[in-house]
């Protein structure tokens, strides 16, 4: 077990650092820079701010400084947000985000898998029909139509729920709601074909002919199993749903990790790409791994880090 950790932190070093020199190569190859736009400024003034931020050093020697400042966590200064770091906008941001995001993946989690067992068990029949029409919608209605809507419902015409701003448990409602609506479909749709294949293995027979009960082998024998293929979806889709999704926090006013993402984009913030990237794909690696451990909890025949023979 301790090989395969250290074997999986090494890799996870070499996938961030892969990620830090494509997305630093792809920054510095798009035309301009964070203070092209500026208007009416004086060269003396372009050069000075250049210095300040050492852009006007080597390519190469930019690249080897910040490799070393993300050895010590400094994930550097914004070009933007003056006075800020990136390590600043992240501790800041980030806490809204997640907080949102868990209530998403657990509303997702919770509807998704049991809707998804129960289509599968009523397969073909009507229940399984207006499960399957649901879960169509929830995969093609973007999130922000479904915010809109719940808005204009719940907010506007109700009177229900505040329709933005972030604060008591009430703000958090429709934005957690309209961001599980896809992963909470792909969840049902992904639990309903996972249990259908295995409920029609010879051991989920062997087992009814031994006499155990429905509840038994559902819940000891064919879900476990069924939600492998889940598990593995929900890994990278939390880590995606925790880092904060622009649309949604843009809709309801969430000051949220999402927002900066996007907008550093157009803003060329360089150091809040490469933090926000940083960091998002860490936390990737991180559910990955999660899943990893998660799997022989699901199915003991599993072993980590051992091939079968």
């Amino acid at each position: 077990m301790l090989g395969y950790i250290i074997k999986r932190l090494c890799n996870a070093v070499v996938v961030l650092w892969v990620v830090i020199t494509i997305t630093f190569g792809l920054m510095h190859a798009i035309p301009g820079g964070p203070f092209t736009t500026e208007k009416n400024l004086p060269p003396q003034v372009m050069a000075n701010i250049e210095a300040r931020y050492k852009l006007n050093d080597p390519l190469y020697k930019q690249y080897a400084d910040y490799l070393v400042n993300i050895t010590h966590g400094d994930l550097g200064p914004s070009f933007k947000y003056q006075g800020r770091t990136v390590n600043d906008i992240i501790k800041e941001s980030f806490p809204v985000s997640f907080r949102l995001g868990m209530d998403s993946i657990i509303l997702a989690i919770l509807i998704g898998i049991p809707a998804g067992v129960f289509a599968a068990l009523k397969r073909g029949k009507w229940q399984d029909r207006v499960i399957n029409f649901f879960t169509t919608l929830g995969v093609a209605v973007p999130s922000f139509v479904l915010a809109a809507l719940f808005i204009e419902v719940f907010a506007l015409k109700l009177g229900l729920l505040p329709a933005a701003m972030w604060g008591g448990w009430k703000n958090q409602i429709l934005p957690a709601v309209a961001l599980a609506g896809m992963p909470m479909a792909f969840i049902t749709r992904l639990t309903r074909s996972s249990m259908i294949d295995v409920l029609g293995q010879d051991y989920i027979k062997t087992a009814k002919a031994k006499g155990l009960s429905a509840l038994n082998v559902l819940f000891r024998h064919a879900l476990p199993n069924s939600l492998i293929p889940v598990v593995t979806y929900i890994g990278p889709m939390a880590a995606g749903i925790l880092t904060g999704s622009f649309v949604i926090e843009s809709i309801f006013a969430i000051p949220g990790l999402g927002r900066y993402f996007v907008t550093s984009i157009y803003n060329r913030d360089y150091t809040v790409i490469l933090g926000v990237t940083i960091f998002y794909s860490a936390l990737i690696i991180l559910m990955n791994m999660l899943v990893d451990f998660v799997y022989p909890l699901l199915d003991p025949r599993i072993k980590l880090g051992k091939k079968e023979n």
